[in-house]
């Protein structure tokens, strides 16, 4: 196969996977915020984080639950899957579930600030730049 001039081939990177939750109670959603030392300070985000390799997505969020908010949750319905990609080339695919059921007392282990928020006042919070799309969505009513 030959290249036609001036052309490159497709730069293939894989997406690292991460899974976030959108812990539901009453009519408010539970969001978090970043301390001053992580990357993206201060910015609010849903939480979850990083899939492992081998773990099983929802596996990953239960893990991730019980080291950032100490409880051991029920993982419902995927409701979104977003891709992203930062500057700097880096990209994720974030998997956003439900939860409605978890076991324990929510527990602030990592964050800056954790509020319930009312749907409709999501945006009002600095999210983190891959957030954006699911929180005009589910500000909105068209999902969750």
């Amino acid at each position: 196969m030959t290249e036609k001039p001036g052309s490159r081939p497709m730069r293939t990177t894989k997406l690292k996977q991460v899974v976030a939750a959108l812990i539901v109670r009453d009519d408010n959603i539970l969001i978090c915020q970043r301390t001053e030392a992580q990357k993206m300070p201060l910015k609010w985000e849903f939480p979850g984080g990083k899939v492992e390799p081998d773990e099983q997505l929802p596996a990953a969020l239960r893990r991730e639950l019980e080291e950032e908010l100490g409880i051991h949750a029920e993982i419902g319905r995927r409701v979104l899957v977003l891709q992203h990609r930062y500057d700097g080339g880096h990209g994720i695919e974030l998997h956003f579930y439900r939860v409605d059921r978890y076991d324990g007392e929510i527990q602030n282990r990592i964050f800056r600030d954790l509020r319930w928020v009312d749907r409709k006042d999501l945006p009002g919070y600095d999210f983190l730049e891959a957030d954006i799309a699911l929180v005009k969505k589910i500000s909105t009513g068209k999902i969750l």
